[in-house]
């Protein structure tokens, strides 16, 4: 799979992968590694792993943004290592993990490309085995990576990293660059305060590495914010009946498709996505 590497600070890098777009991060210490994600399966991360170690031969730490399969399925190949993730994160692999699989697999065999089906058909899901379930940090020598959680957004588990001495935030797919946020599963109603969150540890010059695109700043993520925050609105508004979805997906600022995915979460029969 073709990908490019981006240096956002010192000793700080995002591995830019064509597939999905998709962005991974690798933060190196004097005395350690941490790995953000490890993509979406064996074979994608082997060819991570490969990647990180052809920057620093030092002994790494994962760290899991949430569970999907295109950030979580590729752990297998950095253990033996501590894999940290949100105790929800652990859930979603155990109950959704074999689902996944499935309906990847069969997604790019569907798109004629059975080398990606078979090697998601074949992962061996691995899970984390530190929970982090309140604020912490890992020290990697000479540079700390904090490690918060804001609420519900992207899913029920998204964790957030922040590299201080290099101002950059690692914030998985609570941010989406170049495609509309996933609202599949997602919780929009918290999503606004999950980011509020994030831009508290942002300032005008620091970094944001979304889970999918090129990274961005604060002022992009706080307009993403103000975007999700606009849908929760609309579909309140439809839910009092004040508004025609004709007149949602009008004024939305994200696509049909995105818009409806959204309203699914917050209206009817998904109330969990409240």
């Amino acid at each position: 799979m073709s990908a490019r590497w981006i240096e956002v600070a010192d000793g700080v890098h995002v591995r830019r992968h064509e597939e999905l777009d998709l962005s991974l991060g690798l933060v190196v210490g004097n005395d350690a590694c941490l790995v953000v994600d490890t993509g979406g399966d064996e074979v994608q991360g082997a060819e991570w792993a490969a990647a990180v170690r052809a920057v620093t031969p030092l002994p790494w730490t994962v760290v899991l943004t949430h569970a999907h399969f295109d950030h979580a399925f590729g752990t297998q190949a950095f253990l033996p290592c501590p894999v940290l993730a949100h105790p929800n994160c652990v859930d979603e692999l155990v109950i959704d993990g074999a689902e996944d699989k499935e309906k990847w697999s069969a997604h790019y065999k569907t798109e004629n490309r059975p080398d990606i089906a078979k090697a998601i058909r074949d992962t061996r899901i691995v899970l984390p085995d530190t929970l982090v379930s309140e604020p912490t940090t890992v020290d990697l020598g000479a540079r700390i990576v904090e490690i918060a959680q804001f609420g519900r957004g992207h899913t029920d588990h998204d964790l957030v990293l922040r590299v201080p001495d290099a101002d950059v935030v690692f914030v998985g797919d609570l941010v989406e660059n170049g495609a509309p946020p996933a609202f599949e599963g997602s919780f929009p109603a918290s999503w606004p305060t999950a980011l509020a969150g994030v831009l508290e540890l942002t300032g005008p010059d620091t970094v944001v590495v979304p889970g999918h695109g090129d990274p961005v700043d604060s002022a992009f993520v706080a307009a993403q914010r103000a975007d999700i925050a606009a849908v929760v609105d609309l579909a309140r508004e439809l839910t009092a009946g004040s508004v025609t979805l004709a007149e949602v997906l009008r004024d939305s600022p994200f696509p049909a498709d995105a818009t409806r995915r959204a309203i699914g979460r917050l209206t009817g029969r998904n109330r969990s996505g409240r």
